[in-house]
């Protein structure tokens, strides 16, 4: 698992609880980032969504242009604009936009829209939310190159729309698809050869279903001319870290319910499964970890389970940390923090010469040690000569 450089990031929903004051939440996401952009974090992706109470982000695009006055390095993306839910034409002047001012910084992550409430708001068919998604992404695709599109739809009508301000980057940011437990994500990314963002990677279902909507994807894609980049696949799960298991679990009991008590509310098909770990008596954090197939533990637990995700899926390009607020502010970038100076340097081997620079010492320890002695019984002869011929008395070298 050597040929690609394995990227660290955070996938932030966001998930703040009902209790915080809102203002504030918006203000911790970005001194978050802040924090990430310091630690070397390459990625982060904000998503977007309407109802539910506790993802208040209305659009990831107005903190991704905050958040990028804020850093200097990280990437922001939007995980995911809810294509279904607006005009194409308008997204793709935003994210052109925001190429511009962050300087070649964002990505563009696009999905169909989650939540059932914000659709049913919208007066929007769910059943029509999937094929809205192509639909709109073959258009701002057609924009980010530079065509002129006049298409019409049973949802928009678009007539010689252009970009007047063409995108920073070369030919245009990244651009990603979401995908879970169904097909279409792989299908879609497949058809426009674009990256896929796995955001239940370590669920259940979502890990059954990994290695099969790759495999769907790479088929698609070559079927349409185009060849799907594992650098470009990323998978999302949920940790949270410490110095100790013990500790770990200690840190989340500051908001672990309260995350359970709101997921399984939002996805009710959850409750009857955590009813059921819990009664088989699991305690919560276990339960959590078995549902989610996260981490509530050490930066080694981590490492297995990216290992696991690997073994799995094979190579992919970024491992994105679901951002949870299970622990309290100090303690989630502790977090961070640990990942940042553990998990990241496994993958990447970067001590490797460090250590094999220990080993020469430890493989020539008695060769060294013999070549420090004579360096020192060189240096005391050399002064005593120098002191005889000085006609002062020659200073005796200590036993070492």
């Amino acid at each position: 698992m050597s040929g690609i450089r394995l990227r660290s990031g955070v996938f932030l929903p966001p998930f703040h609880p009902l209790d915080e004051n809102p203002s504030l939440c918006y203000r911790r996401d970005i001194q978050l980032m802040e924090w990430l952009d310091q630690l070397g974090y390459e990625e982060a992706w904000f998503g977007e969504h309407h109802q539910s109470g506790w993802e208040m982000l209305a659009s990831p695009e107005l903190l991704i242009a905050a958040a990028a006055e804020h850093t200097k390095r990280i990437k922001l993306g939007t995980g995911v604009v809810s294509l279904s839910y607006h005009n194409p034409f308008m997204v793709a002047t935003r994210i052109a936009q925001l190429d511009h001012q962050t300087m070649g910084r964002v990505m563009f992550g696009a999905g169909p829209g989650l939540h059932i409430y914000d659709a049913k708001m919208l007066g929007i068919d769910p059943n029509k939310m999937r094929d809205r998604l192509p639909e709109a992404l073959d258009v701002i695709l057609r924009l980010f190159r530079g065509e002129r599109v006049t298409k019409k739809t049973d949802w928009f009508d678009l007539r010689d729309a252009f970009l007047q301000v063409p995108c920073y980057s070369d030919p245009y940011p990244e651009v990603v698809v979401a995908s879970s437990k169904t097909p279409s994500g792989g299908n879609v990314a497949g058809t426009f050869g674009l990256g896929l963002l796995c955001v239940i990677a370590s669920k259940a279902e979502g890990f059954d279903a990994l290695a099969t909507n790759w495999d769907l994807a790479n088929e698609v894609a070559a079927a349409n001319g185009h060849t799907m980049d594992r650098s470009k696949l990323r998978l999302v799960a949920p940790i949270h870290i410490a110095e100790t298991r013990e500790k770990a679990r200690a840190n989340v009991s500051f908001g672990l319910e309260k995350w359970m008590n709101y997921w399984t509310t939002t996805t009710p098909r959850s409750k009857d499964r955590y009813k059921r770990t819990l009664a088989e008596g699991f305690d919560l954090p276990d339960a959590v970890c078995k549902i989610e197939g996260g981490v509530i533990g050490t930066p080694d637990d981590v490492i297995a389970l990216i290992e696991r995700l690997q073994a799995k899926q094979g190579e992919f390009g970024c491992f994105l940390q679901m951002g949870h607020n299970w622990a309290d502010w100090e303690q989630t970038k502790k977090s961070y923090e640990l990942f940042a100076r553990f998990v990241v340097p496994h993958f990447r081997d970067s001590n490797r010469n460090r250590r094999y620079s220990l080993e020469l010492f430890r493989d020539t320890e008695e060769e060294l040690k013999l070549a420090q002695q004579k360096t020192i019984e060189t240096a005391f002869a050399k002064f005593n000569t120098t002191r005889e011929s000085e006609g002062k008395s020659t200073i005796t070298m200590p036993k070492f």
